[in-house]
């Protein structure tokens, strides 16, 4: 059973959600402000958090801030800010899903189903390839660079691993967020880019004559190597 971490202040809202969830099979937890989903989080360890943004103590960016710092749990924000600029921001600070207030609880429910089973994706190649000290596991989705661990959070892995897995060959935005986002995704392709800008930030120390993430404008986008890849 997969636990779900649920932050909300209103507890009409926190109820309805629970008792969807819990329908679905989910165990839930709950809490009702900054300090108490960091300390749940800390203690039950879920598999998905489900984020609203305007809490008491802490604030949702601020935990937000505080998961990605130590985890790469699937963080889905829940708020009544749904400006543009306001999605944007949750998307580039790491959150994998951003719904606006008001919601069907349905709707919730399939959003975290969707995210988990992106986050759950495997890829059927077993083995492990070395791209210079850039090392990938595509078993265990296990990334080190220069023999350090590298966290992601999941999406972004996800989109790594698919570009990793397909040296040196170009993929559109559409493409990549038919492989990686799902068919049912309905957001905008800046996603794609946030994401590649991500984990650019985090293989900022790969050696660029190894390899790059590279843009091709007007294309898209390229795992490109250059040097000969060991398995």
């Amino acid at each position: 059973m997969k636990n779900i971490l649920l932050v909300e202040d209103e507890l009409v809202i926190s109820r309805v959600l629970k008792a969807y969830l819990q329908k679905a099979g989910y165990q839930v937890w709950q809490a009702v402000d900054g300090l108490e989903a960091t300390q749940l989080f800390d203690e039950k360890k879920p598999d998905l958090v489900l984020l609203d943004v305007m809490l008491p103590e802490r604030n949702g960016w601020e935990i937000l801030q505080y998961i990605r710092e130590k985890s790469a749990c699937p963080v889905i924000m829940i708020t009544a800010l749904g400006q543009t600029d306001q999605k944007l921001m949750g998307l580039n600070e790491g959150a994998d899903d951003y719904i606006t207030k008001p919601f069907v609880a349905e709707e919730v429910v399939a959003r975290v189903n969707a995210v988990l089973r992106r986050s759950a994706i495997l890829i059927k190649d077993q083995e492990t390839r070395i791209y210079g000290s850039l090392k990938i596991n595509f078993q265990s989705h296990n990334v080190t660079l220069h023999g350090l661990e590298v966290v992601f959070h999941p999406r972004d892995l996800s989109l790594l691993l698919f570009l990793a897995q397909n040296p040196n060959q170009t993929f559109t935005r559409d493409q990549l967020i038919d492989q990686v986002w799902g068919m049912d995704y309905g957001g905008s392709d800046r996603a794609v880019d946030l994401a590649i800008k991500r984990i650019r930030k985090t293989l900022e120390n790969w050696p660029s004559f190894e390899g790059e993430i590279k843009t091709l404008r007007g294309v898209g986008y390229q795992f490109c190597v250059y040097q000969k890849q060991k398995q």
